[in-house]
């Protein structure tokens, strides 16, 4: 199963160990989910654990690096502009049109949760996302 995790997800799971998200990063550890980022979004991984959780520049290398081991890293080359509001969101659309996930994992409730699919993939909560049946 191929899936996107929006930062927000990522951000989470790192932050909140037994979360939601934290499960889905457990399950991608184990092998049962490929995981599919961006440049971009580990770029924003970066920045919002340095600006926003203050973790020094060490720190939040380690745990990008960790997050970049577990995935295939894409780099899309379409420019996409669905969203309108919020041009960071149009990032992420454009890893998950390059990566051909089935899942993007967010917990955007203003932008992206409300499209509910974009070009087949289907757009969903972590809580939503873990009462999939997991694949064998």
């Amino acid at each position: 199963m191929r899936i996107v995790l929006d930062t927000n997800v990522l951000i989470s799971a790192l932050a909140f160990p037994g979360s939601k998200p934290d499960q889905i990063l457990y399950r991608i550890r184990r092998g049962e989910i490929e995981l599919f980022i961006s440049p971009f979004i580990l770029s924003e991984l970066d920045r919002v654990l340095r600006e926003t959780f203050r973790f020094a520049k060490k720190e939040a290398d380690i745990r990008v690096n960790a997050i970049r081991a577990m995935a295939h890293v894409m780099t899309p080359t379409e420019r996409i502009t669905v969203v309108t509001a919020n041009d960071d969101d149009n990032r992420i659309l454009e890893c998950v049109a390059a990566a051909q996930a089935e899942f993007l994992v967010t917990g955007d409730k203003e932008h992206l949760l409300p499209l509910g699919s974009y070009r087949g993939t289907t757009i969903v909560t972590p809580a939503q996302f873990l009462d999939l049946p997991v694949p064998r």
